[in-house]
């Protein structure tokens, strides 16, 4: 009975999740919104003290040592997966392409999308922007895509002011700062539960947004023209 309780909880909160992307995801003009999102996906810099070990490999592409971490988000902030074991040299899209959450999409264990920027390669269950759109419908996925992957940015600033260690920085090693911020993600998640209140805003950005990452296969792209045609057409 318990396990069926449980199913029936996933599945309610799935469906919740789903409506609350699609909600985001509809600009004025356009009468339709990306299916099936399961999160918003990114990651962000937490400075951290200079290591004795591998030191160069902890210096980001600012300048400084830090752990790139990566979390994804639901419409309500709350933080729904996080990855926090990486230095700052590695790039998003490495961290998503060897991280858990990547493995259950492609085994089938998980069925919906991601959202991510265009840092990210394009795959059939990880969305990513044009980075030359061609046509008014390609500019509409653009600008939804924009619109609803912000939700990602808003989490890291509210996680950030919640908790200022992971914006200004943590004087400890690499270990200690990832579980800090292991466990500044969960109650992060726990103030969101209990409505406290914390303006939505984003942070000074660590990203590039048209960086460009890993190419994404053909699958990827054919699945994104087919998004773009089938809900983002005039």
């Amino acid at each position: 009975m318990a396990a069926f309780v449980n199913r029936v909880n996933r599945l309610r909160r799935r469906q919740l999740i789903e409506r609350g992307f699609a909600d985001r995801s509809i600009p004025l003009e356009v009468l339709s919104s990306f299916p099936n999102v399961l999160g918003c996906v990114d990651c962000t810099h937490v400075k951290i003290r200079a290591p004795k070990r591998n030191e160069m490999d902890f210096v980001n592409r600012k300048g400084y040592h830090s752990v790139n971490i990566q979390m994804i988000c639901d419409p309500q902030l709350i933080i729904t997966d996080v990855v926090a074991k990486w230095p700052g040299s590695v790039h998003d899209s490495r961290i998503f392409r060897e991280s858990s959450i990547c493995a259950s999409f492609e085994n089938g264990q998980l069925d919906g999308l991601l959202l991510g920027d265009s840092g990210y390669a394009c795959r059939t269950f990880l969305l990513t922007p044009y980075l030359n759109p061609q046509t008014p419908s390609q500019e509409r996925y653009n600008r939804a895509l924009t619109k609803t992957r912000v939700l990602i940015e808003q989490t890291f600033g509210s996680s950030q002011r919640r908790f200022a260690c992971l914006s200004y920085g943590l004087r400890v090693d690499k270990a200690n700062a990832c579980r800090i911020a292991m466990a500044c993600a969960v109650l992060h998640n726990i103030g969101i539960q209990r409505q406290d209140v914390f303006a939505r805003g984003t942070p000074p950005s660590d990203d590039h947004p048209m960086t460009v990452g890993e190419a994404g296969n053909q699958s990827g792209a054919h699945y994104r023209d087919f998004i773009c045609a089938t809900y983002f057409r005039e």
